[in-house]
C-alpha cells in the first residue's frame, strides 16, 4: 500500500491480547482486544494514527499553527495539543461547553501542552467551524499560518490512520493464525470506524467491522462515513467499489447522551480493570464495550450472532476516567 506524507508520532505496532478471566457467562465467545491505547502514554489512544497524515499534511503546507476542535474531555483535542508541542507547532482548541472554573483529565493536560482554548456553548456550536476559519484568518493577519483539523481528525486525511490499521491488524490474524467475526469499536466521529471499513476491503480483513456510536445515530454515520470515503477516493485517485462499505452502527447504548454513562456501563469498566488489568472511559470505549459484551450474550437475537472470535479495538481514553471519578462505586 502507498500511503501519503506520515510523520511516525505512534508507537506501532500495538499489541492484540486475549481477554482470560472477564466473565461471560453463558458465552463461549473468545474476545480480543487490539490495544491502540498503547500508542503512546500522553499521547496514548487512536487519534495519533490519524495525525501522523494530518499533521503531515499541515508540515508540508507550512503551518505554524493547528486549529482543531472538540468536546471538554476530547481525545483527540488533547492528543493534537500535546503532539503540536512537540513539533513545535501553536495549536488553538474550540472547546464544546463552558470554561470549568478546575481544569481536570485531558483538559488539564491541554492546559499543560500550552493550547490556547476557545470555549464554546452548546447552543452555537453550530457554528464553530466558521469560528474556525474567523480564527485562520486572525492568524493569518498576525502572520501565522493556520492549519484546520475537524472534530476528531475525521475526514478523507485522517482515514488513512485506521486504513494503516488495518494492514496491522491483517499482519496480527495471520501471526496468531485467528479468524476474527466481528471487528468492533466505538465510534463518536466516523473516522476510526470509516478506516476499518476501507481497510477491511482493501485487505480483504476476515470479520464483520461494526461500532457502538457515543453521539448521534446511526444515520448521521452512514452519511457522514460515506463522504469522507468518497472524498478520499477522489483525492487519493483510489480504485474502490464505494457500494462496498457497509457502515454498521449499533445504537442503543448511548445512554443519557455523549459523555454521560450509566451505572452497567461504570460496572464493566470496574469488571474489565479488577479481571483483565484493562481500563476502560465512560465516554467511548466503556459504552463501546458493555454494549458489545450484551450483544454477545444475546446470541443470535442479538446483532453478533456466531461470534466466536471478536476483536475489540480499544480506542484509549483513559484520562476521561478521572473527571467522572464520582460517578464510580466500589462497595
Amino acid at each position: 500500500m502507498q500511503y501519503p506524507k506520515r510523520i511516525q508520532l505512534a508507537n506501532l505496532p500495538t499489541p492484540i491480547t486475549k481477554l482470560e478471566r472477564f466473565p461471560m457467562p453463558g458465552s463461549e465467545t473468545q474476545i480480543w482486544v487490539k490495544r491502540d491505547e498503547l500508542t503512546g502514554t500522553e499521547v496514548s489512544g487512536n487519534k495519533i494514527r490519524k495525525l501522523e497524515f494530518s499533521l503531515a499534511e499541515a508540515l508540508e503546507q507550512g503551518c505554524d499553527t493547528v486549529i482543531t476542535c472538540g468536546g471538554l474531555q476530547s481525545n483527540h483535542c488533547r492528543c493534537t495539543a500535546i503532539v503540536c508541542s512537540r513539533l513545535g507547532l501553536k495549536v488553538h482548541l474550540i472547546l464544546r461547553g463552558d470554561k470549568p472554573e478546575q481544569p481536570a483529565g485531558n483538559l488539564l493536560l491541554d492546559y499543560l501542552a500550552g493550547a490556547q482554548i476557545t470555549y464554546v456553548h452548546p447552543k452555537d456550536w453550530d457554528g464553530h467551524e466558521d469560528l474556525a476559519r474567523e480564527l485562520q484568518e486572525d492568524y493569518a493577519s498576525g502572520g501565522s499560518k493556520a492549519f484546520f483539523i475537524p472534530i476528531g481528525a475525521s475526514d478523507e486525511v485522517g482515514l488513512w490512520g485506521y486504513i494503516a490499521a488495518s494492514e496491522e491488524l491483517n499482519k496480527d490474524f495471520e501471526r496468531l493464525s485467528m479468524t476474527p467475526d466481528y471487528i468492533v469499536t466505538a465510534t463518536g466521529s466516523g473516522g476510526t470506524q470509516g478506516g476499518l471499513l476501507v481497510g477491511s476491503e482493501l485487505f480483504d480483513l476476515p470479520g464483520k467491522v461494526l461500532a457502538f456510536n457515543v453521539c448521534d445515530d446511526a444515520a448521521y454515520f452512514d452519511k457522514k462515513i460515506h463522504k469522507d470515503v468518497a472524498l478520499w477516493k477522489q483525492r487519493y485517485n483510489m480504485d474502490l467499489d464505494l457500494q462496498k462499505i457497509e457502515v454498521n452502527t449499533i445504537e442503543g447504548y448511548m445512554g443519557a447522551g455523549y459523555g454521560i454513562a450509566s451505572k452497567d456501563v461504570f460496572g464493566t469498566i470496574v469488571e474489565l480493570a479488577r479481571t483483565e488489568g484493562l481500563f476502560l472511559d465512560p465516554v467511548y470505549t466503556g459504552k463501546a464495550f458493555h454494549g458489545m459484551v450484551k450483544e454477545i450474550q444475546k446470541g443470535k437475537s442479538g446483532c453478533m450472532p456466531g461470534a466466536d472470535n471478536v476483536v475489540f479495538v480499544h480506542t484509549g481514553g483513559l484520562f476521561g476516567v478521572f473527571p467522572q471519578q464520582d460517578n464510580f462505586s466500589f462497595e
